[in-house]
């Protein structure tokens, strides 16, 4: 069902005070590239269904990762993808937070700070891993933003509780089962890596130093998942989310937005915001990544590396059954109408429309 509000309207609304808002090329071609979606300037195509016969006009999706309508597909790819390598134990999800400090870092040298952010965080647990013996592996996933849209840089992190020795052999990772490593000492070591990998690459000054070592950094460790299943399920919801869903909008006027949040100051209690239109998309901007940046990575013995060498072995070594083939419910490509025969491509066509002949009795469907 799609949502009565969307963030694309938002940008419609604000028009081409869109340049006044001092934006870089590549966040205002994602805007462009998100106002446009699912409309004729993307072009589109006809589908028949091959049972019913009744044919659909479908416009053509942006396919942009910060698009709120576009990550269902891709989600559900990646989620099946990970399915077959997961390992029968528990796993650890562990948030590495940026101080509030470095934000105006954010915005200027985003791909540098980040790319800090990853590197350091694996540091980190690799460093703990090592003390064990262990090469440890982990899941990176990066958030940018707060509930509100404002910037919170974070480090999702999902660590299975086991590592490998230098036999290859697989060892608990950690003293307890209720955590992984103590969060007191992961804040210590990732604060004095970020920085001086921050040192490194002359990002900042003494005195931006001096106030982030003044400051206790935030690493919270939940407990472990369950199963392999709630890790699946947890994947999909964090790994191709965005700053805000189109579901959160709840009202758009000629110059204001109103959505909700979860004030998590208040135990994450529900709460409303209305910005005008130019401060909606100004820092739902700020959420846009660099161009081709990767903000899912994988480390240690869940690299690619590892896992095209020796993943299966690792496997097998824990015992490892065939896990149920995760298929999630969809249905693209089924006739929306008799919601049973398949649909075929019988034309496609670009920003000028479809030819007038081939509009007749068409339900026109934005896909």
């Amino acid at each position: 069902m799609q949502a009565p509000y969307q963030v694309k309207q938002v940008i419609e609304a604000l028009g081409s005070k869109v340049e006044t808002l001092g934006l870089n090329s590549w966040q205002l071609r994602t805007l462009s590239a998100i106002k446009n979606c699912r409309t004729l300037a993307m072009g589109g195509r006809v589908e028949q269904c091959e049972s019913c016969g009744k044919q659909h006009l479908f416009y053509n999706s942006c396919r942009n990762r910060h698009c709120p309508t576009c990550q269902g597909h891709k989600r559900e790819e990646w989620i099946r993808a990970r399915e077959a390598e997961l390992l029968p134990v528990a796993y650890y999800h562990v948030v590495f937070t940026l101080p509030s400090e470095l934000n105006t870092l954010a915005l200027h040298k985003p791909k540098q700070l980040y790319d800090i952010l990853f590197k350091t965080a694996w540091a980190t647990l690799k460093q703990f891993g090592k003390t064990e013996g262990l090469q440890l592996g982990m899941i990176a996933i990066l958030h940018t933003w707060g509930q509100n849209l404002s910037l919170h840089p974070h480090l999702h992190c999902i660590v299975p509780s086991v590592g490998v020795d230098h036999n290859g052999n697989a060892n608990r990772a950690g003293k307890s089962k209720k955590y992984l490593y103590c969060v007191e000492s992961l804040s210590l070591v990732f604060r004095a890596k970020f920085v001086a990998e921050m040192r490194n690459l002359n990002l900042g000054k003494q005195a931006l130093y001096d106030k982030l070592f003044s400051k206790n950094w935030v690493v919270y460790a939940k407990n472990p998942f369950g199963s392999p299943k709630s890790v699946i399920e947890y994947l999909g919801r964090y790994t191709h989310k965005i700053a805000i869903s189109n579901y959160r909008i709840k009202a758009i006027t000629d110059t204001h937005v109103t959505f909700s949040y979860k004030d998590y100051k208040t135990e994450g209690k529900k709460k409303i915001m209305t910005l005008t239109h130019e401060e909606f998309v100004r820092r739902f901007a700020q959420h846009i990544l660099p161009k081709r940046f990767i903000r899912i990575r994988h480390y240690g013995i869940l690299s690619s590396t590892y896992k095209r060498k020796k993943l299966h072995d690792l496997q097998k070594s824990l015992g490892q059954n065939t896990l149920q083939q995760y298929k999630p419910k969809s249905l693209k490509g089924i006739c929306p109408t008799c919601k049973k025969g398949r649909l075929k491509v019988i034309l496609e066509f670009d920003s000028r429309g479809p030819p007038a002949f081939s509009l007749t009795g068409l339900q026109s469907i934005a896909c």
